[in-house]
């Protein structure tokens, strides 16, 4: 297969506008930093970002390669289907979720990153422990996402990999290093407008390629494989729920999220912004579920591609670049590229904007370097994107194990950190051992549940613990059972240290987290009332003072 000249020529002219706009952009918001301090101006946009914009770039972080890919993917594979496609309503069900409870007590108090309110209640250093997972996660999805383009460029345009990755990787640092959010939200809606026309387009021409028979009939009945509805078997039902739970509540603690739903004008609109995001993420999978299901309905000897098939071959990764490349006219698959390109770059900007803002405000600003001036913190801040975003395109050249350790580090989020979160906003009165009681359980948890791509055998073996093909399969819902022993022991430490504290069991020069204050839940009552006491005997000795220089009568205020 001969340089796809065109599409090069496509693709250049597509990254160009990109780079463009978010120059453009980077120009807006330095003309805005005179309003509000620069470092927020970056990470928050000013907190006055435009809802339209905010709505943009709110769907278009979660609609990256590695969701439509993906999509596309699970429901080409014969032993997935439909049903099996939990991204699409899992991530809405996260936004509105997000919504209803987390948008409100996070945008009111004004915070910057989602580590604001696990550092002001539980101090620095545990903030700079749970810091570890989301950075991880970032720089892992980054690499994770840069990964997927190369594999769609190197079906479609047939260049060397490490060229996709090295390009698409400058180009998604310049802009955001140049603009931060504003770059990367302004980016976002042409990016988003983008893949949404170009997928569109696609679909026609593969729906009505001769190879391909209709899905309507083969949604249901066996033709070329199983049918791409698909089912969820009895003894996988435990792991459908387990993942469908960690995609809706896990989706939410997260630096990308937070940060949409921040920059908005007031926390009215941050809701609003959230739910609507939810639908647009849903509706732009729409694309992916129809090409997933046009490969499951192909007879692939038909095409130039031959047997055997792509699942066959190892290749269903690459199932949504092969349909546009082998069942699309060349013009058309030339604007489905432009799609995954516009995809990925709309989800990695996200995602090392947010690792670089919570490591310059959270860590450097807070740990590293109190006196810290603005125009420092914003030059770590930039530097950081430079040194996170080279990491993730050195890591995207392996790209199975990207993957894999992409989504182990999501899943530590949802067992570490979403209990942490909902603790912090809900839950009163937990606190520094806590925190650190269960994150350094959960983390034992979740380790000695083993992890197969990585070859981690399990120690723990859950019901319905079964070895297949030589490798340990959990199928018990075993992610959320460890968030929920992390809630668990968050609160149970939090008031069982607070209550042996507080009765002296434990003597108070052992609180080195200084958790137990005169002004505790303990002890409140009791200074309410001495306060109200004094208010009243101060009260009656001016009075007193008022009387006695009035010349009224004798008074005796010895008081």
């Amino acid at each position: 297969m001969a340089l796809n000249i065109p599409g090069l020529v496509a693709l250049i002219v597509f990254y160009a506008i990109t780079l463009a706009i978010g120059i453009w952009a980077s120009w807006k918001s330095k003309k805005d930093q005179k309003k509000g301090k620069p470092s927020e101006m970056i990470i928050v946009g000013g907190r006055n970002m435009n809802f339209f914009i905010g709505l943009f770039t709110a769907t278009a972080t979660w609609v990256g390669g590695a969701y439509i890919n993906g999509t596309a993917e699970t429901v080409y594979l014969p032993t997935r289907g439909l049903v099996w496609v939990q991204a699409p309503i899992g991530f809405a069900l996260s936004l509105v979720i997000g919504g209803l409870f987390f948008v409100n007590p996070m945008r009111s108090k004004n915070y910057v990153t989602m580590m604001d309110p696990l550092q002001e209640t539980y101090g620095n250093m545990i903030g700079s422990l749970l810091f570890i997972p989301p950075l991880i996660g970032d720089i892992f999805w980054f690499a994770a996402i840069l990964a997927s383009l190369e594999a769609t460029m190197r079906v479609i345009l047939d260049i060397r990999s490490y060229l996709a990755i090295i390009i698409s990787a400058c180009i998604v640092i310049l802009y955001t290093l140049l603009g931060g959010l504003y770059s990367v939200a302004y980016t976002d809606v042409i990016q988003l407008i983008f893949i949404m026309l170009s997928l569109w387009i696609c679909v026609p021409f593969a729906l009505l390629n001769s190879a391909t028979k209709s899905i309507y009939y083969t949604a249901a009945q066996e033709s070329y494989q199983a049918p791409w509805i698909g089912q969820v078997q009895t003894e996988y039902l435990g792991r459908w729920l387990d993942d469908f739970l960690y995609l809706v509540l896990g989706s939410i603690p997260w630096q990308t999220y937070f940060q949409r739903v921040l920059s908005a004008s007031s926390p009215r609109q941050a809701r609003l912004i959230s739910y609507l995001s939810g639908l647009g993420s849903f509706l732009m999978a729409i694309p992916s579920v129809l090409i997933g299901a046009v490969a499951a309905s192909t007879d692939w000897n038909q095409t130039s591609y031959g047997l055997p098939t792509p699942v066959e071959r190892g290749e269903s990764a690459m199932i949504l670049p092969l349909v546009l490349h082998y069942l699309c006219p060349i013009y058309i698959s030339i604007g489905g590229l432009g799609a995954i390109a516009a995809a990925v770059m709309s989800s990695a900007d996200s995602a090392l904007l947010s690792a670089s803002s919570m490591f310059a405000h959270n860590i450097y600003r807070k740990i590293l370097r109190k006196q810290a001036t603005e125009k420092e913190v914003v030059c770590i801040m930039r530097v950081s994107m430079v040194v996170f975003g080279t990491a993730a395109a050195g890591l995207a050249f392996y790209s199975h194990s990207i993957y894999d350790l992409w989504f182990l580090s999501g899943e530590l989020v949802y067992a570490l950190l979403f209990p942490q979160l909902c603790c912090v906003l809900f839950i009163p009165n937990t606190n520094t051992y806590g925190s650190a009681a269960g994150f350094f359980f959960g983390f034992l948890l979740r380790l000695l549940a083993g992890e197969p791509s990585l070859k981690i055998p399990p120690v723990i073996h859950y019901p319905g613990c079964s070895l297949v093909d030589g490798v340990y399969i959990q199928l018990f819902p075993f992610k959320t059972f460890t968030m929920l022993l992390t809630l668990g022991t968050i609160v149970a430490v939090s008031y069982l240290v607070a209550f042996l504290f507080k009765r002296n069991v434990l003597p108070r020069r052992w609180d080195v987290c200084s958790v137990i204050k005169e002004n505790s839940a303990f002890t409140r009552p009791i200074m309410i009332k001495c306060r109200a006491s004094l208010s009243i005997l101060q009260n009656e000795v001016r009075i007193c003072n008022d009387l006695r220089a009035s010349g009224e009568g004798t008074w005796s205020c010895s008081g």
